[in-house]
């Protein structure tokens, strides 16, 4: 599949195992920007209550969308960091299961399915059992994610934009919102509805992320009413509220802010009308810039 490469939307149809690269800069070499314990995803995914174990995270570099308000750019777009092996990424898992973390957390995987799915089996034969999370910008291609059946326990995409036009000018993704919905309906028949172990923690199901962009309350509105009209009634959501303008989305006049108080109230409200109540509205707050991870190849 690497030889003409179509694992994303964008079917760029490169040769990676020579060494090319389309749209994503990946070649075929898995490329890894950070190993860590992460504290600050869902509390299902994360800890909550008794469980504070950490989510075992794997930040892959390189990334098929391009977003100007990206948080991760150096890694997604600016390509920093370090190749690996697929029998090291096993190893990486193996070693994240012995920190006692809650799952092993594959952040921006897209580009790398076919040897993740070789480090899956590796891992799994060395004795990993922990939860595998699929942490994903949602712009997959739908028969490229029936590989990983099985070898997935939690998918978390990304449900970005409502609108085309958007999904166009912010993140150079055509057809953003048929692709992601229906690569989300593949990754709920995969794992079905969710399930959690004694302490709260995750162990199966989806959770679809959404984040809130500054003046585009109704792409909001519009995603969380797809969800409760297109989803079954227990898929999880989480609303996050942490944007702030980074890497290019300072050239947006509309993008150049974070989200206000009526703007995150109104959100909110519309959330009740709804009445969708499983998942997570992320609290507004002031300083979100400290949370992004540092990119400095720690664990690999």
């Amino acid at each position: 599949m690497l030889e003409k490469c179509e694992i994303c939307p964008r079917k760029c149809k490169v040769n990676r195992i020579n060494g090319e690269h389309g749209f994503c800069n990946a070649t075929n070499k898995i490329k890894l920007a950070l190993v860590s314990n992460h504290d600050f995803e869902e509390p299902c995914i994360s800890g909550v209550g008794k469980n504070t174990k950490s989510s075992g995270t794997i930040f892959f570099s390189n990334c098929n969308l391009r977003c100007v308000f990206c948080q991760n750019y150096e890694i997604s777009q600016q390509g920093k960091g370090k190749e690996i092996t697929t029998k090291r990424l096993a190893e990486i898992m193996l070693e994240q299961q012995a920190k006692n973390v809650n799952n092993i957390n594959l952040v921006t995987p897209t580009m790398y399915i076919m040897q993740i799915i070789e480090a899956i089996k590796q891992a799994k034969n060395m004795g990993l059992k922990i939860p595998i999370i699929y942490n994903s910008n949602g712009y997959e291609n739908t028969e490229a994610l029936k590989l990983l059946e099985g070898y997935i326990d939690v998918y978390l995409p990304d449900l970005k934009y409502y609108s085309n036009e958007l999904a166009i000018k912010y993140s150079n993704a055509p057809n953003y919102f048929e692709i992601a919905t229906k690569a989300i309906k593949e990754m709920y028949r995969q794992v079905g509805s969710p399930k959690f172990d004694e302490y709260g923690i995750i162990q199966k199901g989806v959770i679809i992320r959404h984040l809130i962009l500054p003046n585009y309350v109704q792409n909001t509105k519009r995603i969380l009413k797809w969800i409760k009209e297109n989803m079954e009634d227990d898929v999880y959501i989480s609303i996050m509220a942490q944007y702030f303008p980074t890497y290019k989305a300072k050239e947006f006049e509309k993008l150049n802010r974070k989200i206000n108080l009526k703007e995150y109230r109104e959100i909110e409200n519309y959330l009740y009308t709804l009445e969708l109540n499983n998942g997570y509205m992320q609290d507004l707050g002031k300083h979100e810039e400290e949370y992004v991870p540092k990119f400095d190849f720690k664990g690999i």
